[in-house]
Parts: C-alpha cells; sequence; structure tokens
C-alpha cells in the first residue's frame, strides 16, 4: 500500500488539536463564566419580593421608585434576608443613598445558617426615660441579647456587616466592616444621592469599593484584626462561612438609607 496520499503527520496533529479544542468547548472547559450582574429582586408588584424575608424590628417600605426605605421604630434592629441562596466566592453590588450622614444601616454578608432558627426570637422589652434614652435596665436586656447572640445580634456574630452611615470612626463608617477592618475616607458626595457599593467575597477575604474606590480590604486571619471592645461588637470567634446569606440592616428610629439595586456576579480572573 503506497502512502503518497497520507497527509504529513504534522497535519493531523493540527487536525487532532482543533478536535480536542472544539470538544474541550463543547464541554465548557476554559470557558469563562458570564459575568454580567444578576439583580436579585428587591421589589415584585409593589411588594417587597417573597425571596426576601424580614427578621425582628422594624421594617422596609416600597417607594415609589421601586427602592426599599428602611423604616426603623422603637422595636429594635432588623435584617431584610435574602432567602433563597448562599453566595461565596462573588461580587455584590449595592445601589444605595442616605438621609442625612448620620444614618446608619449595613449589608451584611458571609451570615451562617443557624440564622433560620433564630427567626423568631422576641425582642428585647425597650423603655426610654425622660431624656429620650435608653434605660439601664433596657441596656442590660439588649446586652444580654448580644451576649446570647439572640435576635437582630446573631448576624453581627455570625456574620460581617459592611458598614452604611458616613459619620463614624474609620472602624464605623461606610465600607468598615464593623469593628473588624478599618475603611478609607469614601468619595465625597452628599447623603442624599445614589452611591455604588461593590463588595468582593475571595475566599476568607471581603473587599469594599465605594464609587469605584477601594475602602476596605479585611482578613479575618490577620494579626491586624483589633480584639473586642464591647458588648455590641462581633465576636471575633464564629467562623463565618465560606458561602452564606446576605441581607440589608435597618438600625434605630431616625436612621433612614434607600436601597435601589442589589445584584451578584461570580468572580473573573481581573476587573
Amino acid at each position: 500500500m503506497t502512502n503518497r496520499h497520507r497527509a504529513p503527520r504534522g497535519c493531523w496533529l493540527v487536525a487532532w488539536g482543533i478536535v480536542l479544542i472544539t470538544r474541550s468547548l463543547a464541554a465548557g472547559d476554559d470557558v469563562q463564566p458570564d459575568r454580567s450582574w444578576r439583580p436579585l429582586p428587591l421589589v415584585t408588584n409593589g411588594t417587597i419580593d417573597l425571596l426576601w424575608k424580614h427578621l425582628w424590628g422594624g421594617r422596609f417600605s416600597v417607594m415609589p421608585d421601586g427602592s426599599l426605605r428602611t423604616d426603623c421604630d422603637d422595636s429594635g434592629m432588623g435584617l431584610l434576608l435574602y432567602t433563597q441562596e448562599r453566595f461565596g466566592n462573588c461580587q455584590i453590588r449595592v445601589v444605595y443613598r442616605s438621609e442625612n450622614a448620620q444614618s446608619n444601616a449595613g449589608v451584611f454578608v458571609r451570615i451562617d445558617e443557624g440564622i433560620l432558627a433564630r427567626a423568631d426570637d422576641p425582642l428585647p422589652r425597650r423603655e426610654r426615660s425622660s431624656d429620650g434614652k435608653f434605660t439601664k435596665e433596657t441596656l442590660q436586656r439588649i446586652e444580654k441579647s448580644s451576649e446570647a447572640e439572640r435576635e437582630a445580634w446573631y448576624p453581627v456574630h455570625h456574620g460581617y456587616e459592611v458598614q452604611i452611615g458616613d459619620a463614624g470612626d474609620a472602624h464605623h463608617r461606610t465600607g468598615a466592616i464593623y469593628s473588624l477592618a478599618p475603611a478609607a475616607p469614601a468619595p465625597a458626595r452628599p447623603p442624599a444621592e445614589w452611591k455604588t457599593m461593590i463588595i468582593t467575597l475571595e475566599g476568607n477575604r471581603v473587599l469594599v469599593d465605594v464609587d469605584g474606590k477601594r475602602l476596605t480590604t479585611f482578613d479575618p486571619d490577620s494579626p491586624e484584626v483589633p480584639p473586642r471592645k464591647r458588648w455590641s461588637e462581633p465576636r471575633r470567634e464564629p467562623k463565618r462561612p465560606m458561602s452564606g446569606f446576605i441581607g440589608l440592616q435597618n438600625h434605630d428610629p431616625g436612621d433612614v438609607v434607600y436601597f435601589k439595586e442589589v445584584s451578584v456576579r461570580p468572580l473573573g480572573g481581573r476587573d
């Protein structure tokens, strides 16, 4: 049998390479994930979407433009929890604005699944003296609830709060991982303007950008994490999960923050 019509060996190698690449692409190998943003619906048919569940004090109200407003009252802190899924390595985009620089809220990430068992925790009774401040007995009840990791204190101790609030110090202002990692000052803009926060969950790390500026890089294993100083600060010891729930916090009376968008996307090689 003659070899005069046999293709050169190099040609066969090239052809086989093309076949392998084609099969690889068909199987999804080496294909970059779709990195478009996926909105998590906040409002459906004029009400808060059923994939979100409000827990504990206060509430959220739907505004005419489809955004949500924190409606805080004397019942205490609350959380609007996204119950549909937990999020591992990804980016979370939150578009928000505040009534004023003192308005306090937060975005919780990496909350462990134990939160579902705390959904019906009763709130401690709150009483105020004639000057409007909590009574000593009320503060003792709230502190006891925190130390027992009940109700709104559970996500504080079993998740991470990315702070919203322009009036705090470096560990308690917008972009900070509340009391755990400081934030650089956010770009100077009026509180009432819409701002875009992007939270990156990458392994153990939590990165926070606001309006394109990196404010915070947090590594829970870093020796620079400060010790806990007060009962209202999160415990350092509980191991936050690599894949956890997210939620929007409402704080105390007068703390008015609006949320227009919450979206997620997978991590890519580069941004």
